[in-house]
């Protein structure tokens, strides 16, 4: 199990109770390494001091905030703790919401919450309170050096905790707005029959990262001094005629349909010869 990212107690009215929060995902990705192009040595980070013009150690390093034009207030850890608010060592819930009312537009990180072993009970009673009611706790939670609006949801036997971000953290200037476009009802109906053929349960197990699997196989040619499988990149033309180009998507998501189904016929009958 990893780490324990946070260690505090869960308010809610006059029930208290301990829990642990544990990172729930980490993105996975090929660790590269930085090397001197002339002997492929491992390059290390040096600290450098600029006003002495040489490099300093960690233990030499402050932090400091830029209050004007080369004028810095320096803060050190003890006083950072010694302001840190309540919520830096207890979560007070603050309200709850149904299922589904938070747009995940909001969701940064993604927490494990495990019980303390002497609170099973209220941690039990809180879960299943949450899933019975199919309401999700909003509460307040400090750490990593700010303050974060969370939300805690039932999953499986036990609860996720999911760190949003504030309103004035959303790029709205980013946001695309298409200008409002009369849609024929025959390519409406088009589209809704391309989008049902492609329907199905969402299974994460299927998905892979196909960019990764090719960095690894790189890695693996280059190691071995094979040639390298060079992936074709398709070319894809902009959409000309809207009912063509749907009835075609249409006619290709039916024969992957037809095909998918088959190949799990197939599967089906080898199981049943075999058992």
């Amino acid at each position: 199990m990893d780490a324990i990212v946070w260690k505090g107690f869960v308010s809610f009215g006059l029930v208290t109770f301990p829990v642990r929060l544990f990172a729930a995902a980490r993105a996975e990705h090929i660790q590269f390494h930085m090397l001197h192009r002339k002997d492929l040595s491992r390059v290390k980070e040096v600290w450098y001091c600029a006003e002495e013009n040489k490099p300093i150690g960690r233990s030499d390093i402050v932090k400091g905030y830029e209050a004007s034009k080369g004028e810095y207030v320096v803060v050190d850890d003890d006083e950072l703790k010694q302001i840190a608010p309540p919520t830096a060592t207890t979560m007070e819930i603050l309200q709850f919401v149904h299922d589904g009312d938070v747009d995940p537009i909001y969701f940064e990180s993604s927490y494990y919450v495990a019980p303390d072993e002497a609170a099973a009970k209220p941690y039990q009673l809180f879960a299943q309170a949450l899933l019975q009611t199919k309401y999700q706790a909003i509460a307040k939670l400090a750490m990593h050096g700010r303050e974060h609006i969370v939300l805690i949801r039932p999953h499986a036997d036990t609860m996720v905790l999911h760190t949003l971000f504030y309103p004035n953290e959303l790029h709205q200037a980013n946001r695309a707005a298409p200008k409002s476009t009369k849609l024929a009802a025959k390519e409406m109906e088009l589209a809704k029959s391309l989008v049902q053929h492609l329907a199905a349960p969402f299974k994460p197990s299927t998905f892979h990262d196909k960019y990764r699997e090719n960095v690894e196989r790189l890695i693996r040619q280059k190691h071995k001094g094979e040639k390298i499988s060079v992936v074709a990149k398709p070319k894809k033309a902009p959409v000309i005629d809207m009912m063509e180009a749907l009835k075609q998507s249409l006619a290709a998501a039916s024969t992957r349909g037809a095909h998918s189904k088959a190949r799990k016929d197939t599967a089906k009958r080898s199981k049943r010869t075999a058992a």
